[in-house]
């Protein structure tokens, strides 16, 4: 048993040495995009529990989609909604998002997995949302799309490549100008834009400070500060009460005896005052 544990640990270290890839979970994947991932410890009556930082967010049900979207981002992704859909229905999810956009495909699986689920979803941009990233941005609830003041957001058409027999190729061209035509309609449903106007934008890359993706319907708000109902909702309302007065309480083992001790001398005196 020990000979297997060292051999276990000698192709651990050796791959860590030589970078080689351990992991094969797509969604462990897409989180190893991320050269550093922060672990959170949470201290509770019950211990300490340690995450990592996307999973405490997704905690207080917020979703991050940063870097290029792919199938991988898109794996995550869905299943978060999913989850939190199910968690609750009823409550708001925030996404945020810092993309320049990526496959479409795996951009309109989280699209059609945002408009599916029952829970309203909060977007907000910081960074960029470029290409399909900018179609999920103004895919958010309508009045809850924001964006931060130097965030940019840029729409076009979308691109691709393929090489074969002329028939083939005739067969593909045909789908992308067919996702184009579906990418348009999509736009205009959200930013109440014709669609002449949304296909004469996204003929070439377009760019947008926030305020001019807000006037093209793309966001709703700029913001340049956390809005208190956010804090509200992320934190809770006990949380809100120690971020208003700026205190925190450490519910050790001791405070907790104390407590314990404090309710059992209460039950006594109150059996005192009451006798069976």
């Amino acid at each position: 048993m020990r000979g297997l544990i060292s051999s276990a640990k000698l192709f651990a270290n050796a791959a860590i040495r030589n970078k080689i890839p351990l992991l094969s979970n797509p969604s462990m994947r897409a989180t190893r995009a991320y050269s550093l991932i922060p672990m959170v410890i949470e201290h509770s009556s019950r211990g300490e529990r340690a995450y990592d930082i996307f999973s405490r967010l997704l905690k207080e049900r917020i979703v991050c989609i940063n870097g290029p979207i792919n199938d991988d981002t898109a794996h995550v992704v869905v299943a978060q909604l999913l989850f939190l859909e199910s968690e609750n229905p009823s409550k708001p999810i925030y996404m945020y998002l810092n993309s320049p956009g990526g496959q479409v495909t795996a951009g309109l699986a989280i699209y059609d997995t945002m408009q599916y689920i029952r829970s309203p979803i909060n977007t907000i941009c910081l960074g960029q949302a470029a290409s399909m990233a900018s179609l999920l941005l103004a895919a958010g609830t309508k009045g809850e799309r924001k964006s931060l003041p130097n965030a940019t957001i840029m729409i076009h058409q979308p691109s691709g490549g393929y090489s074969g027999q002329a028939k083939d190729m005739t067969i593909h061209t045909k789908q992308i100008v067919r996702v184009w035509d579906s990418l348009n309609q999509l736009y205009s449903k959200h930013t109440g834009q014709s669609i002449d106007v949304i296909q004469k934008n996204m003929d070439r890359d377009y760019f947008m400070t926030p305020e001019e993706a807000k006037d093209f319907g793309i966001i709703d708000e700029v913001i340049d500060q956390r809005p208190m109902a956010l804090v509200t909702d992320a934190v809770g309302d006990e949380g809100l009460v120690m971020h208003l007065v700026t205190r925190r309480i450490d519910y050790t083992h001791s405070s907790c005896m104390e407590i314990l001790s404090m309710a059992e001398s209460q039950k006594k005196f109150l059996s005192v005052l009451v006798p069976r």
